[in-house]
């Protein structure tokens, strides 16, 4: 049997052939290893669509390698769902070290802690070496984070953003001065459409599918046929090239407006001006370094204004940047993180997984996500996972859902941002102040309120809004655990001026509403 000098370990979501993971590759000695496992894929309840979208370019870049002349040991499900019920990473992985003669694993950075800690746990048991190797995709390694975090007292994303404009010279001049005078166009980023609702919006390139996805499509529905969700519909990249024209896309017709509109929702519309690249990134299809120049490449040719090419650049060379130096720095005790004190067996509602629900706002967020397991930033953060936070959710369930359900959850990217800026479970680590609000904000930013049966801005009564209901009760139960926080300041007045009859009423609605008495 041959001798394999390096056993590359390539997951889900690390599908670039510059990793660092193929430096000084020898393909007379060293092989690819890669596996599709029943573990990854009911850990969580996984959304078909979310199956199929790390599945399906797992097996295009399989094929890749082979054909770059890499010998590939590949574990990949099979349609019966008989077969393979218990592997996962860690029972493949000694399966394969078992029966060959290795000296090294060889691994990127993974982007979960939980599977990092599976693999190494099975090389250490086999007494193989492990080289664990940084993920050059990104543009701030965490070593680097971690150095820019030490001693400060808040790590306010602002200033993280800024120092990664200026290390990367980005849309900065000579003199490390932002583009435009100003570091952040956010204020012009908060347009509403009005009553017309948005003109004109492009529709997303399409991908006929080929039989490599159409066999995954097939196998998931098989196999995980009681998974929530959809796939039949499945319309994402799969490989580089569809991923590079889906980038070009929208650079070319979507950006311009993305900035002004990026906070807005319509109903029934699936993505607006949205990019729908995150999944792409994740997996690796794309660098966050070819997103970012095509966006400056836009602004310097005047194919899209300051403001979207800033605010798109802050939600990855900022934002994304600073949640995964974040969950690297603070693991694992960040994912026990309950800094409101949710019950531990409050899980998310039953319409959060099929989309029953008179709330039109949610309803049409689920539809979406059943779907297309996608939802943009405001959909997630300021319908469903405000419904959530308000609801009391314990953080680590809502977590939890939001790995199931996202094409493009990962959990480096799924827990600070779940667990942290949405539900506040953190305690103020990613976010100052909770994210919580009534149904006028969405009144606000949508037209969702229209076809409602709920009114935005009552909170007792059988027509008041579930969110608005909700809404109240958050600031009344956590009153002293905000009194001493300034920028909740304004909202907790309000709290104080509420007559205590109105809020008794308040109290008795929420507490049916969480005990399913009143069917919302």
């Amino acid at each position: 049997m041959t001798r394999i000098r390096n056993l590359i370990v390539v997951l889900g979501d690390q599908l670039n052939h510059d990793s660092s993971a193929f430096d000084d590759f020898d393909a007379s000695c060293d092989r690819v290893w890669m596996a599709e496992n029943q573990e990854e894929a009911t850990h969580v309840w996984c959304h078909k669509f979310r199956l199929v979208a790390f599945f399906a370019p797992m097996r295009h870049f399989r094929d890749e390698l082979k054909e770059s002349g890499k010998e590939v040991i590949y574990h990949e499900l099979p349609k019966d769902g008989r077969k393979a019920r218990t592997s996962s990473f860690a029972s493949l992985l000694r399966e394969t070290l078992e029966s060959h003669p290795i000296e090294r694993v060889v691994m990127v950075q993974p982007g979960d802690y939980r599977v990092e800690e599976s693999i190494r746990s099975v090389v250490d048991e086999q007494k193989v070496k492990f080289d664990k190797r940084d993920d050059r995709s990104f543009f701030c390694s965490i070593e680097q984070f971690a150095d820019w975090a030490d001693g400060r007292k808040s790590m306010v994303l602002e200033q993280f953003y800024r120092t990664m404009r200026k290390e990367h010279d980005v849309l900065v001049d000579a003199d490390g001065k932002p583009e435009g005078g100003d570091w952040n166009y956010d204020s012009e980023n908060r347009g509403k459409f009005g009553k017309g609702g948005p003109k004109d919006v492009p529709s997303l390139p399409s991908f006929r599918r080929d039989k490599i996805t159409e066999e995954v499509i097939e196998m998931v529905n098989s196999r995980f046929a009681d998974h929530p969700g959809k796939c039949d519909g499945f319309d994402l990249p799969v490989n580089r090239d569809q991923a590079l024209a889906y980038l070009d896309d929208f650079v070319s017709h979507r950006l311009s407006e993305f900035g002004t509109y990026q906070d807005a929702m319509w109903s029934e519309q699936k993505f607006l001006y949205h990019s729908r690249l995150s999944n792409a990134i994740n997996l690796h299809l794309l660098s966050p370094r070819e997103v970012v120049d095509a966006a400056i490449v836009a602004y310097k040719e005047d194919q899209a204004p300051l403001n979207s090419v800033e605010g798109f650049i802050r939600q990855i060379l900022g934002w994304r940047e600073y949640v995964r130096g974040m969950y690297w720095t603070r693991m694992p005790e960040y994912g026990e993180k309950n800094a409101l004190q949710c019950d531990e067996s409050q899980d998310v509602p039953s319409f959060f997984w099929d989309g029953e629900t008179k709330m039109a706002c949610v309803a049409d967020s689920m539809r979406l996500l059943i779907e297309t397991a996608y939802a943009h930033h405001i959909q997630r953060l300021m319908v469903l996972g405000l419904f959530a936070q308000l609801y009391g959710v314990h953080p680590s369930k809502f977590n939890d859902w939001h790995m199931a359900m996202y094409a493009d959850a990962i959990d480096w990217v799924s827990l600070p941002n779940a667990l942290g800026m949405s539900q506040h479970g953190d305690g103020g680590v990613m976010a100052t102040k909770p994210y919580c609000a009534s149904g006028n904000y969405i009144n606000r930013m949508s037209n969702y309120c229209k076809s409602c049966p709920y009114k935005p801005g009552e909170a007792t009564g059988e027509d008041a809004c579930p969110f608005t209901t909700l809404y109240w009760d958050f600031l009344d139960r956590h009153y002293d655990r905000f009194k001493k926080n300034n920028r909740m300041a304004m909202q907790l007045k309000h709290v104080e001026r509420k007559d205590k009859k109105e809020l008794h009423q308040i109290r008795v609605r929420a507490k049916q509403i969480r005990e399913g008495a009143i069917e919302i």
